[in-house]
């Protein structure tokens, strides 16, 4: 079985596949103060029942790169495929640096790629909010980065003297008449219109209406408040990405 780690500034997410299908999908903290051997025992736990042959890691957290990769590495007896820029992806990355480009972007790049047709706009909601954009041509040619929901709110309560912090929650109105309901309205409703904006800018760019992807934890709550729906809510696109991702690099 293969093992597909995304680990993000939150969550690690950890995707099991048998073969195409993804069997089972567990969560962890993003802890950087946890130790390799932490980290080891963590897996022993969740997959003691499992045979994992391979394992694919798309981190952007440097500071968990070598323990996590050398956790799995120990507990599996296996050699984990790190991915990076360098990778063999399948995809021609069309940026100015394509260092700069982050594992779990490449991964969603890729997921669209295989999966959907061209233009596609992929839009990841998790800590941030990313865009990420494959042409015609099936080239990634770069997307957006904009601040997530919980990072919108816990900047919100950090940065001001009265406003509190919230659970992130259903907007019931674009007037809030509350300070919790206004918040919500802000972040949630604003990161709506913010995704139909920039569709549209993304697109007349483009020069043509794309294929809009969403994925990310917050996705399925923001699409009730966009003009425009999303032609699919896919939330295991990342671990999909690397599935396909970890074929091509064996």
């Amino acid at each position: 079985m293969l093992l597909a780690a995304d680990i993000g500034n939150t969550n690690i997410t950890l995707g099991l596949f048998d073969e195409d299908a993804l069997i089972e999908e567990f969560r962890l903290a993003s802890d950087k103060d946890l130790s390799g051997e932490e980290y080891e025992v963590l897996l022993k736990s969740l997959f003691k029942d499992f045979k994992i042959d391979g394992c694919i890691i798309a981190s952007v957290v440097d500071e968990l790169n070598k323990k996590f990769k050398s956790a799995v590495d120990n507990v599996f007896k296996i050699n984990s495929i790190l991915l990076n820029s360098a990778s063999n992806t399948g995809v021609e990355i069309k940026l100015k640096n394509p260092k700069e480009l982050g594992a779990d972007r490449l991964a969603n790049a890729v997921g669209a790629y295989v999966l959907y047709k061209h233009p596609a706009i992929v839009v990841d909601m998790g800590t941030a909010t990313s865009f990420d954009i494959i042409n015609s041509k099936g080239e990634f040619i770069g997307g957006v980065i904009a601040p997530g929901l919980s990072l919108q709110i816990k900047v919100l309560n950090k940065f001001t003297s009265k406003l509190p912090r919230i659970d992130v929650d259903k907007s019931p109105n674009a007037i809030g008449n509350n300070t919790t309901d206004a918040i919500l309205s802000g972040v949630i409703r604003g990161t709506a219109c913010m995704i139909d904006g920039l569709v549209k800018q993304c697109e007349k760019e483009l020069g043509e209406k794309a294929v809009l992807v969403a994925t990310g934890g917050y996705c399925k709550l923001v699409s009730e408040y966009m003009e425009r729906p999303f032609d699919f809510i896919n939330p295991t696109l990342t671990l999909e990405g690397l599935r396909h991702l970890y074929r091509i690099n064996l």
